[in-house]
């Protein structure tokens, strides 16, 4: 990412809305906003064979495995305004177990680009499952979104909450009634 393009433009649009860039409150603004825009996008600039940095390992059983209340934060594409919450990951393990920061890790992964909730829980779900050929693997994600909160319909209490399963997760009802019921949610809520 070209840092000072960006802090170029990001300087045009304060113009364009109708600020000064040269008084004191906003005089640095532009390299901060492009430093913050470098971070939040960091997902393109990432592989994620790199993320995951073989913290694959061998395990002789085939639990379920669930990672819980994981802090997600990303930009919607629509309006480049943030969303943000949980993310809740599960997965059975076939022959191999992926270490518990990696799952934080492909989350921010994925996150630190422009999104939307739904491909968003789904590259999660995908990524578990096929970086450890797991039988099966399940995210459930819970956000608000400043663009639903901060203008438009300004609803500030409402949550999106948005699930992907598959494999064993998808085909099976217990494995996806044990699965919601051991993140806290119910299937006939």
């Amino acid at each position: 990412m070209n840092k000072e393009r960006v802090a170029e433009l990001i300087r045009e649009l304060l113009i364009e809305i109708g600020e000064d860039p040269e008084r004191e409150g906003l005089k640095r603004t532009p390299a901060r906003v492009a430093a913050s825009y470098e971070f939040l996008s960091g997902g393109y600039r990432q592989d994620i064979k790199t993320v995951i940095n073989n913290a694959v390992f061998e395990s002789a059983s085939n639990n379920m495995i669930i990672a819980r209340d994981i802090e997600v934060y990303s930009l919607c594409e629509h309006h480049m305004l943030p969303f943000f919450g949980r993310c809740h990951i599960g997965y059975i393990a076939k022959k191999k177990v992926i270490g518990v920061s990696k799952l934080a890790r492909i989350v921010d992964f994925y996150a630190r680009r422009l999104q939307i909730q739904e491909r968003l829980t789904a590259q999660i779900a995908h990524e578990v499952k096929n970086s450890v050929d797991a039988l099966g693997a399940g995210v459930v994600m819970e956000c608000k979104h400043l663009c639903m909160m901060m203008r438009g319909v300004e609803k500030q209490n409402s949550v999106m909450t948005t699930s992907s399963v598959l494999g064993e997760f998808h085909s099976d009802n217990s494995t996806r009634a044990e699965f919601f019921s051991l993140i806290g949610k119910r299937l006939d809520a």
